[in-house]
């Protein structure tokens, strides 16, 4: 009360407020109806003060605040401010935002896809614009004020991070940098690199999520919390929730019963299940239901699966759900229709438009990369204005995008990582379930998992009450970095600013723990070496011999599973389509029909040595129908045709119906033929000399005869094992040392070596090749160079610069893709060839692909889609030939756009008709769907 403070104090306050009334942050805070959180005002202060800021806090807790404080001031500044995003759907997202908030004339916009008002005071920017912004040393840049960097912890993605520390190292000093991140561990390591290569940086981390997230688990017909109420950070877990999966763990229940002699199938099963316990796991339209039921909607439900999205709309429809009134569905119906007006009625139907509305108008829709981005951006609007209240999505939606709900359901807690099924980690589980509960509408956030079997209570609160998301560093140089620096830095400069990253400072700190490890070891090896000492002799020299027998013998071994292994590749080799075999061993063992050889010729799935590594690849059908590429590992011994078959010319190996029918005559035609089994021959090691003499030696050794010979043995033993962990620590320290710097050497080097650079200067070629961005950017840059794409056609120029850019999803599995013939065909071969110069050139330079940097192999899977797109065939007609959703066509097309433009830049203007034809190639694709792309 001010009528308790004394004149002085009363005096005081009167000043203190005068003081804060006067500051950019008080006209800030009356242009938001709600009152700004303790960690937003300290940010906001920070940033008046003149110091950068990395902020730290929960999905929903309102970072972008501080970030629009920097457009605030910048405004009031008479400065520019760019607010940088990962991905362009938050960038339009943010552009309508702001631009509501300050006027359509001082917002502008800059994606791959589009150009608004670009020289207004503040622009919105995918991060990679920025980046190609500072390279060119753009005119924008001049009176650039403030960056925001939405999503900061983007710079841990392995294929597009380096593009953020490239920005943070390049950006002038005078400019006020706001990084923007969700909760990570090491927020304060970060912040003490931004404070080595930004100047003055404040780290203000906040874990206070404004809505509390209250976690359940569904099973069978009840709801049950995951923790117990209480106070505190540890909470235990609910007894009731444990009691239960101990309870449900302790039925036995044998898979393999069986009835009246058939095996049980997977539904009756679960029916006798659910009979016998009331625990089950609930089904998706009965999820729904309940939380409809119990007031938990709008909910968006993760699966880690496109097809299962879509099916999981199917079931709620089959079902008979609806979640919306008649009013609401001709709200839904108007919206749509409105943003769906473009689209013209042949590709609605092409894209399932009546079956989406129809989902749509019950207020339930799915969210995946797979469609169409209008559809996409429909469901988004929907959702936030309430019309869609279940939404079936991937784990993509979690990354960025404004679309809070008041529940998330998780159905599993494991995810497909590319390559195996894995548990998700705490920071994927913190970042999927941080989309529950909505700012100013819901009092609580409910995070839902739902039960299955052999589910762990104790593992799944260790996810919910962990907050370990370190953030790692995924920086690589690459070619066009090399040369746009030294362009601008020369090569010396060059390497210090790179030794300046995020990378290099993570990898400096990690040596320290790394040497004092070292010190210890050494101090071991003291100790182990006194306790080998024997009476009789010389026990390391005696030692030495035993580690000199060991290894020949295993040496041998080796040799021969590597002969064996040739053997078993020069039979693969002489295999034909048609020949009958026997798979050995492995996942997909017994009777097999051989479809295509596997012999690498040009394509090999974007996998460097494929030919000398992994040797051929047969394509078999096997006895259960099954259509499998092979790996040498299936074929650890010779296999040979046991008998021949015809392969119909109709056989389609993604028609089940066809699968089956070859399957079954290949089972009466060969299914009583017995393989004949390999028999070993005899060891080498029996007939070595050399391992005759190491073995005479050892037994002549007077250390041979010693009693305690094998307790010496032991700590010889343990003396070696160390010495070598402490030598693989020395080279750790030493390859840890200078990483990036070094990297970048080599490049420069191979850079070199093909003309790009001669010392400080960067040739013709150089400037070209740092117009060219991307994961292929010196492949792009030769095949300027050579010729290649000289006289094609527009269609057929798109169609060669689309294997600059695909990545197939599921590249082992596939099938040799269908080409243009003619000149398409003949200079993707010839870019195939250039790129086997570059890896062999690569390799000579030990650049090494494993470790993020060089050049993969061009995909040619997108060819024959970019081809007849650009040819002016229909959707209907691409999207049935090529197999592929709307939503990855269409980003692949705007992908081959953005390079086709690299190229229109990069390529000759005098003699050649490449930048011309890149134009009218950028112009035919940009038609029907894939031009249908939204602005705000």
């Amino acid at each position: 009360m001010t009528e308790d403070l004394s004149p002085a104090e009363r005096y005081a306050a009167a000043r203190e407020r005068a003081v804060e009334q006067a500051t950019a942050l008080a006209g800030f805070r009356e242009m938001y109806e709600f009152g700004l959180d303790p960690f937003q005002i300290e940010a906001c202060q920070a940033l008046e003060s003149g110091k950068g800021v990395l902020v730290a806090a929960p999905t929903g807790s309102g970072k972008t605040i501080v970030g629009e404080f920097a457009v605030h001031l910048a405004l009031l500044q008479g400065k520019k401010c760019f607010y940088t995003t990962p991905i362009k759907a938050l960038s339009n997202q943010k552009y309508a935002d702001l631009s509501k908030r300050y006027g359509a004339d001082k917002v502008g916009l800059l994606t791959g896809d589009n150009s608004v008002n670009s020289d207004a005071p503040v622009v919105v920017m995918t991060t990679e614009v920025l980046r190609n912004m500072l390279y060119s040393g753009s005119q924008s840049l001049l009176n650039l004020g403030y960056v925001v960097m939405d999503e900061v912890h983007y710079l841990s993605d392995r294929f597009r991070g380096a593009v953020w520390e490239e920005v943070i190292i390049h950006l002038q000093e005078s400019v006020t940098l706001v990084s923007l991140s969700a909760t990570v561990s090491n927020a304060e390591e970060f912040g003490d690199w931004l404070d080595t290569v930004r100047g003055r940086t404040e780290v203000i981390v906040s874990e206070h999520r404004p809505v509390p997230l209250f976690q359940h688990v569904l099973a069978g017909r009840r709801m049950y919390d995951l923790f117990e109420e209480g106070e505190g950070q540890r909470k235990a877990v609910n007894p009731d929730l444990t009691r239960m999966a101990r309870m449900e763990a302790s039925r036995s229940y044998n898979p393999r019963d069986r009835r009246k002699g058939k095996m049980v199938r997977e539904a009756d099963r679960e029916r006798e299940r659910r009979q016998r316990s009331r625990i089950w796991t609930p089904g998706r339209p009965e999820v729904i239901d309940r939380l409809d039921s119990e007031g938990l909607l709008p909910a968006i439900t993760f699966i880690f699966s496109r097809a299962a999205c879509e099916a999981a709309v199917q079931q709620c429809l089959h079902a008979g759900l609806r979640l919306n009134d008649d009013d609401a569905r001709m709200r839904v119906r108007e919206i749509v229709e409105e943003r769906t007006a473009a689209i013209p009625d042949e590709d609605l139907h092409v894209l399932g438009y009546y079956e989406w509305l129809e989902g749509l108008e019950r207020g339930i829709a799915a969210h995946h990369a797979g469609m169409l981005p209008t559809f996409k951006e429909v469901v988004e609007e929907l959702f936030v204005r309430g019309l869609v209240r279940a939404v079936f999505a991937t784990e993509t939606l979690a990354l960025g995008i404004n679309m809070p709900a008041r529940s998330v359901v998780l159905e599993k807690l494991v995810k497909w990582n590319g390559e195996q099924h894995a548990d998700i980690t705490p920071g994927e589980y913190t970042q999927l379930t941080g989309r529950a509960g909505r700012r100013g509408i819901d009092v609580e956030g409910h995070a839902v998992v739902l039960w299955q079997r052999a589910m762990s209570p104790e593992h799944l609160a260790g996810l919910a009450g962990t907050r370990t998301y370190p953030l790692r560093s995924s920086f690589k140089p690459s070619y066009n970095m090399a040369v746009n620096l030294v362009e601008q830095f020369g090569r010396h400069r060059s390497r210090e600013l790179l030794e300046t990253s995020f990378a290099q400072f993570q990898a400096d700190k990690s040596v320290v723990g790394i040497s004092r490890q070292v010190q210890k070891n050494e101090e071991g090896l003291e100790g182990y070496k006194a306790s080998m000492t024997c009476h009789l002799g010389d026990f390391d020299e005696y030692a030495r011999l035993r580690r000199e027998l060991k290894d020949r013998e295993t040496e041998l071994a080796k040799q021969g599973a590597n002969q064996r292994r040739v053997a078993a590749a020069a039979a693969l080799e002489k295999l034909k389509p048609g020949d009958v075999i026997h798979v050995p061993t492995g996942k997909y063992a017994g009777l097999a029909l051989v479809l295509d050889p596997g012999i690498p010729a040009g394509r090999v799935n974007g996998h460097r040595g494929f030919e000398h590594q992994d040797g051929p690849r047969p394509l078999v059908l096997t006895a259960e129908r099954q259509v499998k590429r092979l790996a040498s590992m299936d074929f650890p011994v010779p296999v040979e045709a046991l008998d021949r078959m015809r392969i119909p010319k109709s056989f389609n190996a993604r028609s089940p119906q066809s699968r089956r029918d070859l399957a079954s005559a290949l089972r009466t035609k060969a299914g009583h033929i017995v393989p004949e089994r390999h028999r070993k021959g005899r060891a080498a090691a029996a007939d070595d000399q050399e391992i005759a003499r190491l073995r005479t030696e050892l037994r002549a050794h007077p250390c041979h005869g010693c009693d305690e010979r094998e307790d010496h043995a032991r700590w010889a033993e343990r003396y070696y094992r160390l010495q070598r962990d402490t030598s693989q620590l020395e080279r750790r320290i030493e390859g840890r040392t200078n990483t990036i710097a070094r990297t970048f050497d080599r490049i420069v080097a191979l850079l070199t070596e093909l003309d790009y650079l001669r010392g400080d200067e960067v040739t013709e070629h150089g400037k070209r090749l740092a117009r060219l961005y991307g994961e292929l950017d010196l492949l792009a840059s030769e095949c300027l160079r050579e010729g290649v794409w000289e006289g094609l056609s527009p269609a057929e120029l798109a169609a060669c610069v689309s294997a600059l850019v695909f990545e197939a999803r599921m590249a082992d599995d596939a099938l040799a893709p269908k080409l243009p013939s003619g000149n398409v065909k003949a200079s993707l071969g010839e870019m195939v060839k250039i790129w086997g110069r570059l890896d062999a050139l690569e390799e000579d330079f030990k650049i090494n692909q494993a470790e993020g940097v060089g050049q993969r192999e061009p995909d040619l899977g997108f060819a024959w889609a970019a081809y007849m797109w650009a040819s002016d065939k229909g959707l209907d007609e691409v999207l049935r030939e090529v197999e592929m959703p709307a939503g990855d066509f269409v980003r692949w097309c705007k992908q081959v756009i953005d390079v086709l433009g690299q190229i229109s830049a990069a390529a000759p203007r005098e003699g050649s008709t490449v930048a011309k034809n890149a134009r009218k190639a950028v112009d035919q694709l940009l038609r029907g769907v894939v031009a249908y792309s939204s602005v705000g």
